[in-house]
Formats: C-alpha cells, sequence, structure tokens
C-alpha cells in the first residue's frame, strides 16, 4: 500500500487511495474537512476540482481519442513507442551498470518503490506500454476524461489497476506490468507529494518546469518526446499555403533551472496512409481545427485514388533533475 503519494486537490492534504473512495485526513484544512473522490467504475479517479478547470470539458475531445486509437493501433508510431521504451528501461535497470548508456541507471535502493508519471498520457498507447519496461507504480494523467477512461479501461482489463494488483500464484511475486494509477488532473497542479516521482514522461505533452521539479525525486528523470523537423512534411505542405517548421528545442532552456540534459534521440517512419488513416491522423493531430475545411477534403479526396506518403519524425529528450548545489 503507498502512504501518501497522493495529495487532496483541494487542501493538499494526504490522500489515501481504496477500491471504492479516495480520501484526504483533512489535516491540512482549516476545518479538518476530509474530502471524497469516488473511484469510477471504469477504475480512474477524477481529481480535476472545476476550479480548475479552463473549460467544460478540457482536453482531447471523444472524436480525437477515437482517432487516436485506430491510428496508433495501426502501429504507424510503433518506432517512436520502441524508443521510448527502450530509453525507459535503461534508466529502471536494475543493475548499476548499463553496457554502453551514458545514463545513470535507476536502481531499487533498499526496495524502495519506484514511481513513473505519465503526464498526458491520454488513451494510453504509450502508458500501457512504458508499464512493461520495470516501475513499480505509473501514474497515467490527463485532463482529458473521455481519454482517462480509455486508459482505465484497458487497464483494468489487463488487471493492471492499482486495486487488482494481482500476484503471481506460482512465484507469489508482483506481476510484470506496473500498477497503473489512471487519473483525471491538471498537470500544472499535481496531486502528488513532493519529490515522490523518480520519472516523468511527456509525450507530446505540456512541459512544466516547475510542477515537475516539484514532484521528481532529487535525482529524478524526464523524458520528452516532440515532433521533429519535418515531421509529417507532406501532409502540412498538403494543408497549409505557409509551412511553419516544428522548433523542437524551444522549451529546453524553460527547463535549465532544474534539469540537465542527457541525451537526444530522433526517429523517423515512412507511413503509406490510406484515405481513413489519414483522416484519422488529421483529426487527432492540431490540424484538424487549424487547416481549412477545403484543403483538408482536397486531400482526402485525392487519397481515395492513391495512397498518401508522409514521413514522421520524432525527437526524445532524457534529462535528469539537476543537483542541488
Amino acid at each position: 500500500m503507498l502512504v501518501s503519494l497522493f495529495i487532496c486537490p483541494l487542501c493538499q492534504s494526504p490522500l489515501q487511495p481504496a477500491a471504492d473512495t479516495w480520501r484526504c485526513d483533512g489535516s491540512l484544512h482549516p476545518k479538518q474537512t476530509a474530502h471524497p473522490f469516488d473511484v469510477a467504475r471504469q477504475g480512474y479517479v477524477n481529481l480535476l476540482p472545476v476550479q480548475q478547470k479552463k473549460s467544460k470539458a478540457p482536453g482531447d475531445s471523444q472524436q480525437s481519442i477515437d482517432a487516436r486509437k485506430r491510428f496508433l493501433n495501426a502501429g504507424h508510431y510503433q518506432p517512436l513507442q520502441t524508443l521510448i521504451c527502450q530509453k525507459m528501461r535503461e534508466l529502471l535497470a536494475k543493475n548499476e551498470s548499463v553496457a554502453d548508456s551514458a545514463i545513470e541507471p535507476i536502481t531499487k535502493k533498499d526496495s524502495k518503490a519506484i514511481n513513473w508519471l505519465d503526464i498526458g498520457c491520454g488513451e494510453g498507447y504509450y502508458t500501457q506500454a512504458m508499464a512493461q519496461t520495470g516501475m513499480d507504480t505509473l501514474i497515467a494523467a490527463d485532463i482529458s476524461k473521455p481519454a482517462v477512461v480509455e486508459l482505465a479501461k484497458a487497464s483494468k482489463v489487463a488487471g493492471c489497476l492499482w486495486y487488482q494488483q494481482v500476484k503471481d500464484s506460482v512465484t507469489n511475486a508482483t506481476a510484470k506490468s506496473a500498477v497503473i494509477y489512471p487519473l483525471v488532473t491538471s498537470a500544472a497542479h499535481l496531486p502528488l507529494r513532493a519529490h515522490s516521482i523518480k520519472g516523468i514522461s511527456s509525450i507530446f505533452s505540456p512541459i512544466l518546469p516547475d510542477a515537475f521539479n516539484e514532484v521528481l525525486t532529487a535525482d529524478g528523470y524526464l523524458i520528452i518526446a516532440k515532433p521533429d523537423i519535418g515531421h509529417l512534411a507532406t501532409m502540412r505542405e498538403a494543408l497549409f499555403d505557409n509551412v511553419r517548421e516544428h522548433d523542437s528545442d524551444k522549451f529546453l532552456h524553460e527547463l535549465a533551472p532544474y534539469f540537465t540534459l542527457m541525451g537526444t534521440e530522433h526517429v523517423s517512419t515512412e507511413m503509406t496512409l490510406l484515405a481513413a488513416d489519414l483522416a484519422d491522423l488529421m483529426t487527432m493531430t492540431p490540424y484538424a481545427y487549424r487547416a481549412l475545411n477545403e484543403k483538408r477534403q482536397t486531400l482526402l479526396a485525392a487519397v481515395e485514388t492513391e495512397p498518401f506518403t508522409t514521413q514522421a519524425k520524432f525527437v526524445v529528450y532524457i534529462l535528469q533533475k539537476t543537483a542541488a548545489e
């Protein structure tokens, strides 16, 4: 059982998970009020107070989530998922030395649980793969309730939710997969105890230096994936008159006070897409609303007779929290 890994989003008191209702102890509330948060039947917990919402339904829409599920499950971004998990395995390696790696491995000293946060987890394509890389606890957080519902349902089917915690009947060892906590929450107001998280992954998600620094341990890690220069270039050229190139590195200076860049990896993949896949790709990206409808329809009509070819290009950054002087 995790002890006070989570904090109440209303009063910041320690928050204790339970199968039916999470409840804080109210110790930091002026009136010692304990706040309850019910566990949804799908297995997620909503820790997003109404005052932290900027709209009635923040985050990705169900339409965008469905499109992303179809596109990603078809394997189009598999090389990126593979690279991210490879880097996480290196960080989570139990041995003190990892061959040909310049990154210090995270070790389970004194059997202390390794907690990882996947911020902006969406429907969980990357999250579910991350759960197999060696951490003990994986907090999957997103502000989109429909996205977290999808992730929670998949995690429940896989037996990975925190209240399932299945043990192997033969070895009596915990299952290989990490225990997953699907949370609807704001990335800027994480309901996590300070310095309780060993690593954070942000895959096309917000970069919040202060919030990340607050929850990471002193030697914590940060993995960030962004579109690289030339990402989906032919698609963007077909949709926009003026194409602005991705400035993937622009956030690094914001992280500099807290983090040191340990490594950068690039990965790309050629994609030949039929009309349905291309439609899903447009729907799951900002191009769905930035491009003129006429441009989108013209491109989709052209793909009805001939598959569309484009290249997905990504850059992955591995950073470590800078030691305090």
